[in-house]
């Protein structure tokens, strides 16, 4: 079992850059691809950005594209989410996840083991 604690996050203008971090534990969070997923008001949660557990192949929503930079430090058991040139559009809550299948996936079943959220919030 892996548990998933995140920091970061917090208010930025636009443009600006936040970074979201995640810890696990209870389990080698390197055994495991991961990604970021985030949930505005009012709309599904979707997926933002994933990482395979080598780190050497991630994936990325269009919308983030060129934007967002996901990483993986598994000396330290921990999860980045880089995010520059911030939008409105990109307020939401973002949560780190571990997934349980041995491709990039998009989707929320196949993750079992998700972080409790941390808000960002971006103003124009």
């Amino acid at each position: 079992q892996v548990q998933l604690v995140q920091s970061g996050g917090g208010s930025v203008q636009a443009g600006g850059s936040l970074r979201l971090s995640c810890a696990a534990s209870g389990s080698t969070g390197s055994n495991y691809n991961m990604a970021w997923f985030r949930q505005a008001p009012g709309k599904e949660r979707e997926g933002v950005a994933n990482i395979y557990r080598g780190g050497g192949r991630t994936d990325y929503a269009d919308s983030v594209k060129g934007r967002f930079a996901i990483s993986r430090d598994d000396s330290k058991n921990t999860l980045y989410l880089q995010m520059k040139s911030l939008k409105p559009e990109d307020t939401a809550m973002y949560y780190c996840a571990a997934s349980s299948v041995s491709w990039l996936s998009w989707r929320i079943v196949d993750y079992f083991s998700w972080g409790q959220g941390t808000q960002v919030t971006v103003s124009s």
